[in-house]
C-alpha cells in the first residue's frame, strides 16, 4: 500500500493505514511463521524453509512525496536484515530474504482502492498528493519488468541462497550513491541527478 505527498501532509490515518499493511503484515507472518518453521526443523533434519518479505527499492532509497511508504519499506529491510542474523544464530534450516522490487505494473499505485472506511481521510488530497499519484501512476504502468519475471527471480533467488533480491538490478546506482553519502557524510544528493526534467517538473507543479 503506498500514500504520496509532501511527508507533512500525511495524516495519522495514511500513516496507520500504510504500516499496518506494509509493516506490520511482515511483523505478523515472521512472529507466527518463523516459530512453525523452527519447530518444524528441530523434527526433521531435512527440513528446509525460506522466507521472503517483500520491500521496495524505496527500502534502499528516500525519494520524495513518498514518506510515508519509504519508512515502511525502509523497516521491511532492516527487519529481514535482522531476521537473517537472528536465524543465522539458531538453525541452517530456515533462511530468509528480501525482495525489492522498483517500478513493477502491478495495482499498487491504486492501493487506494483496497483502504478501508474507517481509514479514510475527511479532507480531500492535498496538490502533493494528487502529483505523486500521477507520477507513481505513469512509473508503475509504464513498467517492462513483469510480476512474472519478479516471481522467477525470487524463486532463482532462494535456490541460490541470495539474500537481496532486485526486480531491477540495473537501478542499484543511486542506492551505491546513497551510501557513498552516507559513509562520506554528505548530505543526501539529488534523487533526480539522472532525471532533471522530472525534478523540474515535480518543482514547477507543487510551486504552482
Amino acid at each position: 500500500m503506498g500514500a504520496g505527498g509532501l511527508l507533512w501532509e500525511n495524516s495519522l490515518k495514511d500513516w496507520e493505514w500504510v504500516l499496518g499493511v506494509n509493516l506490520y503484515g511482515v511483523i505478523h507472518g515472521v512472529r507466527i511463521f518463523t516459530p512453525l518453521m523452527l519447530a518444524a526443523a528441530a523434527k526433521d533434519p531435512s527440513f528446509q524453509a525460506h522466507i521472503v518479505n517483500t520491500a521496495s527499492m524505496a527500502g534502499m532509497l528516500s525519494p520524495p512525496a513518498m514518506g510515508v511508504y519509504n519508512v515502511s519499506k525502509h523497516a521491511v529491510v532492516t527487519l529481514t536484515e535482522t531476521l537473517y542474523q537472528d536465524l543465522g544464530l539458531v538453525t541452517e534450516q530456515v533462511r530468509c530474504s528480501v525482495l525489492c522490487p522498483y517500478f513493477v505494473p502491478t495495482g499498487i499505485s491504486q492501493s487506494q482502492r483496497n483502504r478501508p472506511a474507517d481509514m479514510a481521510n475527511d479532507a480531500p488530497p492535498t496538490r502533493s498528493q494528487l502529483v505523486s499519484q500521477a507520477l507513481t501512476d505513469k512509473a508503475v504502468t509504464s513498467g517492462k519488468v513483469t510480476a512474472e519475471d519478479v516471481a522467477r527471480k525470487t524463486f532463482d533467488a532462494i535456490r541460490e541462497e541470495s539474500f537481496y533480491i532486485y526486480s531491477h538490478p540495473q537501478a542499484l546506482a543511486p542506492v551505491q550513491q546513497r551510501f557513498e553519502d552516507i559513509i562520506g557524510q554528505r548530505n543526501p544528493g539529488d534523487p533526480f541527478a539522472d532525471k532533471p526534467e522530472v525534478r523540474a517538473g515535480l518543482v514547477a507543479a507543487l510551486r504552482g
